[in-house]
Formats: C-alpha cells, structure tokens, sequence
C-alpha cells in the first residue's frame, strides 16, 4: 500500500455513478456486477428498475465504458428542456401514448442513423447506397451535426407535426403523404419511411451478423418527470416505442431504459402485460453491499484490502454489541447510494473531525445520528413528486416507540387529519389510514410483520395486507425520530436503598423480633416474585413483537435490580412499603402505554398486560398492612 494512514486513502465514492467515473473510482474495480448489469450486458432484458441510488446509472455508465461488446453505445438523458417537448408533443388523431411514442421512435431513428454514418465508414470500409440515403436525410432535416437534444427534438417534433423532407428515401411529402387522414396518420408515416431506411442500411452493412449491436440507452427520466398524465404518457411512450424498435431493428439495435421504481409502477396502460418478460428489478442484500464496500475499499486503498482489514481493524469490530458491518447495513436502505454515504461519513468523522487513524464505535455512533437526519429529509425530497404530503407524515413516529400498531397509528393519524386534507386537497384517497400506510410501506419507511419477521419493501412481497396490524419504522430513520426503543415505555428509575443500608441504619434479626423482619423479608419475596411472574408472561408472548419483548424485559428487569440492591433480614430507614407503592404505581403505568401504544391482545400483549396489572393489584395489596394474608390474588 502506499505510504500514509490507510483510513486517508480509504473512500467508498461518489453518490452519483457520473463522478465516480470521471474520478476514476467506479473503472478502476470500485463497480460490483450484479444480476441487473448481466441481464443488460446480454440482452435478456431491456427494462432495469430501481429506486434512486440503487445503482442503475452505474450500470449505464460501465456498459458505456466497456464499449468491446457493442458496436457502438448512445446513451440519451433528457434535459427539462427535452423533456419539455416530449411532454406536449400532440398529434391530431392519435391519444398522448401512441403520440409520444413516435416522437421517441423519430430520437432513435435519428440515432442510429446517425451511428450508421460513421459505423459505416470506421468499421466496414464501405458506405452503401442505403447509408449515403441516411447521410442526405440528416443533414436536410439538420439532424447531422450535435447539437442538444431538447433543440433538435423541437426540430423533429415540428416535422413529424408537419412535413419532415424525405427526399432522400425518394418520398415528396407534399405529393405522396397527401392522401394521410389526420395529422397522426401523417407523422406515423413520415417515421416509416424514416425507420425503413435505417433498418436497411443494418441490413445492408450486415451488422446483426458481423458484430455486436449498437446499444440504445435512456437514462435519468426521473429528471424531467412529475406526476401529471402527460409525464406518464412520455414513459409509457418511451416503452412502446423501444418495443416496436426492438421488433424493427432485430439483433443489430439493443435497447436498455433505465426507470426508477415508482416511476415505473405508476404507469397505467393497456399492453403492460407485454413488458413483463423484459424487467429486472435491482435488489440488494447486505452481502451485496459488504462485497460493494470492500471492491470500492481495494479501489481506493490497496488491492491488499481485506475484508478481516476493513471490519476488523479499520472499523471496530462491533457496534452497540452487533457485528459491524451488519450494524451498518441494517440502517440503510438497501442500494449503493445509502451505503456508500454511512460508510464515508464514518471515516471522515474519524479522520477528518477527530483525526484518528482507526474508526471507533464513537465515530459510528456520531455518523449514524448525522446520517439518519439526512435519509429522513431525502426521503422526502425523493417522493416530493408523487407524494408531497410525505415529510408531513414524519412527526406520527417522532418521539415515540418504533413499533407501531394498526389502532395506535389510527389514533395519531386521526387527530392530524383534518390539518394534512386542508394542506394536501388533491390527495383524498392517499390520506386515509390505510393509504398512508400503503405509501409509508412503499417507500421502505414502514416494514410490516409477518411471522417473526419484519418484512420491508422490495423485490416480491406483498403489499400491506388488511389483516396485517403491526408495523416498524425501518431502523435508518429511528434516530432522526428519537424513536429508538421498540415502544415508548417510562424507563423505571430505581430509589437505590443500599447507601442508607451503608450508613448501618439497621437492626439485626435478633433485636426485633421475628414478626418485623418476616413481613420485610416477605415483601422483598413479593417484589421479586411479581417480577419475575411478569417475565415469565412475557417470554411466553410469541407473538409479541421481539424487539417490544425486549424493550418490557428491559424495564422489567430494572425493577428486579433494584429488588436484588435490598439485603434479606436487614430493617433499615429505607421505606420497603413506599417502594412497593412506587412500583405499583410504576406497572400501573406500564400497563397503560402498552395499552395506549395498541399493543393489545391483537399484538400479543393481552396476555402480558393482564399480568403487569395482576402483580400490581397484588403488591398494592400487601403495602396496605394485612400482615396475616399472603396477598396472593386468584389470579397469579
């Protein structure tokens, strides 16, 4: 390695796939294949769909740069200004999808002439008629020089509205396209007699059988994208027309659109069925993203980057009790972004803010605090569009537990309302119970239970069912929230009795008789037996969710410390009968929130409640003085 601390040199890379292959990272070994990137480097599949940052451009951007498989690669990212045009490109006769799919079928028509130009002369020495005739089309339509793209799209969008020249194919517009019945019927044929002679000259060179195929990219559409009709009638447009070109153009063209998820699954149209063999959606697991960060680790450190390196010596071994890296990666979303961003914001708070040479879990801690307020506010920027009322949703989790129940969530939504229908008008359905729940799970916010596991978003699963009543707020946003505990639970805080029991404020057995310590010594037994009772009913919950499980053993178990602080047969100014209130007092609590958080017999709690209130009736009890009753209820 070279010389200096290797945490200097140590960085996972940009956000965004284009600085990574301007800085060099993502084609010097920082790029992971994935199934996504060997579906579209083979052709079996022309759809890539992901959410943002989940690595799409990245896959854009390597097949770009590895050029030896294709005989050429254009890549298209439209502008707001070409998409502007898309967006109210109309044609007389025709509705807005099959409209805008000519205006996409004219983009790649002119883009592959255009390759065959060049291609034409560079790679078979030879440029036939067919070729020549592609080469006279460009330049009387001014489609041969660069140019940008909004600028020649409003070019071709005027002549596809009304004539464009077509001589070159031996087609007079105004004498042979006349007899066209509508301004539709018109542009759809200009565009054959366009998409005819491309498809010769392909056939004319040979290229489907001479050498790979020049790769049709389109890319960043989420740009230039909102949630109107006319935006998913450009998308829906853009399918379309790759599929008919697919169809035209056979082996020597290959398409590949890259579309984010939301984008994608919002779309409405009639041949949608027909798309389904051709998608691949991304997905990540967290032994993905572990071989992503030690590829981009070697990138930037040292091929001598180990994984026992990285997780080991450079990171600290654990976090809050948890193997690093799972730690890490379970407080992502899983895509590239969200991981490359945690893991460079630990090495810098460790290198650039404390100027250490090794990430200690303090650093981790520091970083997850400061990334967990960035996720929460570009999750919503990510879905301004399409759900605007989002961030406003947030303040239902803060400052709470981050398991949340059907009935608990209907009663925080129940009293906001009325104020997020006044600000949000247009959005009745989704601000309903179940529809925020349907967003918030969509978005990869909320996870839903399901047996014992908590079930987020992504790849197959099922949407949030009705019956289903139990949800989680994905561990990336709980520290932005303060919702770090499963459920919002009063922490017991003990009335330690041992410095007074220090201080020998107490009798001996022998001194006081056998009737004052039996009942002190009983109440100490009382108090642990309920303890214990209650953590027994517990652990027997099932179907309480683990983490709520944990979190009321917790609680539950500092009581019992505080029991355990008190000696046996020992009398001292320490009240034992005031403390045996303030415990009642305390499960009575408990009792409630549980209660309150919806956590019911729906949950698994019933059972749990029930007890916590039993042993509270029982010890209240046993503080009111009856020396000669157990205080046992029927109950325990």
């Amino acid at each position: 390695m070279a010389d200096g601390p290797v945490l200097a040199r140590l960085h996972f890379g940009r956000e965004d796939a284009e600085r990574d292959v301007t800085e060099g990272l993502l084609l010097r070994g920082g790029f992971l294949p994935n199934a996504a990137y060997r579906a579209a480097l083979s052709g079996r599949k022309m759809l890539i769909i992901g959410r943002k940052g989940s690595g799409k451009s990245a896959i854009c951007m390597q097949l770009s740069a590895d050029g030896g498989q294709h005989a050429g690669t254009v890549l298209v990212t439209p502008d707001e200004t070409a998409g502007e045009e898309i967006r109210r490109f109309e044609l007389q006769g025709l509705p807005g999808d099959s409209a805008k799919s000519l205006i996409w079928r004219y983009v790649f028509a002119v883009h592959a002439a255009r390759h065959l130009v060049m291609h034409a002369k560079d790679a078979h020495r030879r440029k036939p008629d067919s070729v020549k005739a592609l080469a006279r089309f460009l330049k009387q339509n001014g489609e041969s020089a660069g140019g940008r793209l909004g600028d020649r799209l409003a070019q071709g969008a005027r002549g596809l509205q009304t004539s464009l020249s077509l001589e070159a194919f031996g087609v007079k517009a105004g004498l042979d396209l006349a007899q066209a019945p509508s301004e539709g019927a018109q542009a759809a044929r200009q565009l054959e007699v366009v998409e005819q002679g491309v498809a010769k000259a392909f056939a004319d060179l040979g290229c489907a059988g001479e050498h790979g195929p020049l790769l049709l990219m389109v890319d960043q559409l989420e740009q230039v994208w909102s949630a109107e009709s006319d935006s998913n009638s450009m998308v829906i447009g853009l399918l379309l027309a790759a599929k008919h070109a697919v169809s035209l153009y056979g082996g020597a063209v290959r398409f590949l659109l890259f579309l984010r998820a939301d984008i994608y699954d919002s779309l409405s149209f009639g041949e949608g069925d027909k798309f389904r063999g051709d998608e691949l959606r991304i997905t990540w697991t967290e032994q993905a993203l572990r071989d992503l960060a030690l590829a981009r680790a070697r990138a930037s450190a040292g091929a001598e980057m180990t994984a026992e390196l990285l997780w080991g010596e450079l990171f600290p071994a654990v976090v809050e009790g948890e193997e690093t890296a799972s730690y890490l990666f379970r407080r992502c979303l899983p895509r590239p972004r969200d991981a490359i961003q945690f893991l460079n914001l630990c090495q810098e708070t460790a290198w650039l803010i404390h100027g250490r040479e090794r990430i200690t879990e303090g650093d981790v801690l520091q970083a997850g605090r400061q990334f967990s307020d960035w996720k929460l506010k570009d999750l919503a920027l990510e879905y301004l569009v399409a759900h605007p009322f989002l961030k406003h949703l947030f303040p239902l989790f803060q400052n709470t537990g981050y398991v949340v129940t059907r009935a608990a969530l209907g009663s925080r939504f129940d009293a906001a309302a009325e104020s997020l229908h006044r600000l949000f008008p247009a959005y009745p359905d989704a601000l309903t119970l179940p529809g925020i729940i349907d967003v918030l799970y969509a978005v990869g916010f909320l996870g839903v239970r399901r047996g014992n596991d908590v079930v987020f978003a992504g790849g197959d699963d099922l949407p949030v069912q009705a019956h289903e009543t139990e949800f989680h707020v994905h561990p990336c946003f709980r520290a932005a929230l303060g919702a770090t505990s499963a459920i919002d639970l009063r922490h017991f805080e003990p009335l330690v009795a041992t410095n007074r029991l220090a201080q020998g404020n107490f009798q001996a057995f022998g001194e006081l008789g056998v009737t004052y310590i039996a009942r002190d010594h009983r109440l100490v037994m009382e108090l642990r037996r309920s303890c214990h009772s209650i953590l027994a009913q517990t652990s027997r919950a099932v179907s309480l969710a683990p983490d709520a499980r944990d979190e009321i053993t917790q609680q539950i178990n500092r009581v019992l410390d505080e029991v355990n602080t008190i000696p046996a047969h020992a009398r001292s100014t320490f009240d034992l009968e005031d403390r045996l209130l303030v415990t009642t007092h305390y499960f009575d609590t408990l009792a409630a929130q549980l209660l309150a958080g919806g956590l019911d017999d729906t949950t698994g709690a019933g059972d749990v409640v029930r007890r916590i209130e039993e042993e509270s009736r029982r010890l209240r009890r046993l503080a009111g003085g009856s020396y000669g009753s157990s205080g046992n209820s029927s109950g325990s």
